[in-house]
């Protein structure tokens, strides 16, 4: 297959590239900047000239693919998330009349924060909420509505992604102990956080592309639950630095625009996906995977 990758330089992205070209697809990726065309042609793919901003170049880029996988999103900082996540609904609407009238696949990159639980573990059967939240992104909402409409859609729902080339939670949260000299967790610490290596999540995608069922969501989730102590634990005793307990209300302020993390407090589901997709995760697990040099001396 032809796929069309958003955001194929960045942590999940290039992971995604990496899987669909081991799998024999043709990977084309944006490319926004030479140094991303750079770094995409050094990956085996074909960089295309463009940006989600610019959804001339994103038509040109899709209008001949088989298939599209979306992992673009600019979330560096607060001010931008209202932004991009208007950038993103444009795009996807762009993608949606370039491929109508056909069943090629788009499958997108979400999340857990919109989904609400009807159990104790969330699931592939539990819909996303119909409202765009406080930072006004939603794209699981985005992508339903658009399957209605009749594109072959569907979505991936991310954990806390961690690996090689991370750069996002985990190094953050080290930032935070490191700068404040504590590595904190809320309460006793047993809130769990689902998790997934790079590379297990992106056979996920690769995956969902070939199957092309639409309206269909997909956990990529390797294990369900990793209580937060002993992540901070492993961050502390490779920090050197005390591992605390604190209210929810400390947390907020100690930790900012991270205390999501902290403090999210349900495991999720991955049957349904192994399921549906025959995936097996084979990446090392996140406490595994955390305690090693590489996150603390990049």
């Amino acid at each position: 297959m032809r796929v069309v990758v958003t955001g194929g330089t960045g942590f999940v992205g290039s992971a995604v590239v990496r899987d669909l070209l081991a799998a024999g697809h043709q990977v084309l990726a944006l490319a926004r900047s030479d140094a991303s065309a750079a770094r995409l042609s050094a990956a085996g793919a074909e960089p295309v000239a463009g940006a989600l901003e610019d959804v001339r170049s994103l038509r040109h880029a899709v209008a001949g693919a088989d298939a599209v996988v979306h992992t673009a999103f600019d979330n560096s900082s607060a001010l931008r998330f209202l932004r991009s996540s208007r950038i993103e609904r444009r795009a996807l609407q762009a993608i949606f009349e370039t491929f109508s009238g056909s069943d090629r696949p788009i499958v997108a990159a979400g999340g857990f924060a919109p989904v609400i639980a009807h159990g104790p573990t969330l699931t592939e059967l539990d819909a996303a909420s119909t409202t765009a939240g406080p930072m006004g992104r939603n794209v699981e909402r985005t992508i339903m509505r658009l399957a209605d409409g009749g594109l072959n859609a569907s979505i991936v729902r991310m954990p806390l992604v961690h690996g090689d080339g991370d750069h996002f939670t985990i190094p953050r949260l080290i930032d935070v102990a490191r700068r404040t000299g504590r590595s904190a967790y809320v309460g006793d610490g047993r809130n769990p956080l689902p998790a997934v290596h790079s590379t297990d999540a992106a056979t996920v995608f690769r995956r969902a592309v070939e199957r092309g069922v639409p309206r269909s969501r997909y956990h990529a989730v390797a294990e369900d639950g990793v209580p937060f102590a002993l992540i901070a634990e492993v961050i502390g005793r490779r920090l050197g630095v005390p591992v605390v307990g604190m209210s929810p209300r400390a947390a907020r302020r100690h930790f900012r625009l991270y205390a999501a993390y902290v403090t999210h407090d349900g495991p999720a589901s991955s049957a349904i996906t192994r399921e549906q997709l025959g995936w097996r995760p084979t990446g090392p697990a996140l406490l595994e995977d955390l305690d090693r040099p590489a996150y603390f001396h990049p």
